[in-house]
């Protein structure tokens, strides 16, 4: 079965709790009678939260780089010095 663009910004609007309470209602009756969409709404659901996943990994790399340059650079020593002087307290 083709998902449609249509259909697949609705599972996210639904997995997001964006629906309204009769479109929420009226989804979940089409997953009860449609089986293969319980199947791509697992699906989006899983894709979604393996993407939030890789994009916190990212951020968290992307952090401690800057960390590591502002530490260790000799033209942020200064800075460097004041930030772990504010922690010292």
């Amino acid at each position: 079965m083709k998902t449609s663009w249509n259909e697949l910004r609705l599972t996210e609007d639904y997995l997001l709790s964006r629906l309204s309470g009769q479109e929420r209602l009226l989804f979940e009756a089409r997953l009860i009678l449609e089986p293969e969409l319980k199947n791509e709404v697992y699906w989006q659901q899983k894709t979604c939260e393996l993407v939030s996943a890789y994009g916190r990994q990212q951020l968290r790399k992307e952090i401690e780089q800057v960390q590591q340059q502002l530490f260790t650079a000799p033209e942020y020593t200064s800075f460097a010095r004041r930030i772990r002087r504010f922690f010292s307290r």
